[in-house]
């Protein structure tokens, strides 16, 4: 069940899903100040050093953090992205660890996103 190494999402697969779908849970795993920067329209912020808490919450207790449903241990649309993809690449194993077995990192980060959105 557990999947060997991250999975990981393209810019255009991103793209591509963020276009056709409003189910979608990006988070931001990046600190505050990165996010206060810039961001990746819809996203969630989330620091990586408490994914793993955050995940780990009842969902009544999500949504009343976050602000959004917490997302099934089999969603689809589940992606974490930090600047570059280490963090992001981290988060997604911490989730992975818990069940969410669909998640994956977009490794291109904001970094890129920003590059290719001209931001």
């Amino acid at each position: 069940m557990a999947s060997s190494g991250t999975k990981e999402i393209s810019y255009e697969e991103l793209k591509a899903l963020l276009a056709k779908s409003q189910n979608v849970t990006l988070v931001d795993v990046r600190s505050k100040d990165e996010v206060d920067k810039g961001r990746i329209p819809g996203s969630i912020h989330i620091p990586v050093d408490t994914v793993e808490a955050a995940f780990a919450k009842e969902p009544e207790d999500f949504r009343a953090v976050y602000g959004i449903t917490k997302p099934a241990l089999d969603a689809p649309e589940l992606v974490f992205h930090c600047q570059m993809g280490r963090r992001g690449g981290v988060a997604t194993s911490k989730i992975h660890e818990l069940g969410f077995v669909n998640a994956r990192n977009y490794a291109g980060g904001y970094k890129e996103w920003s590059e290719k959105e001209g931001k």
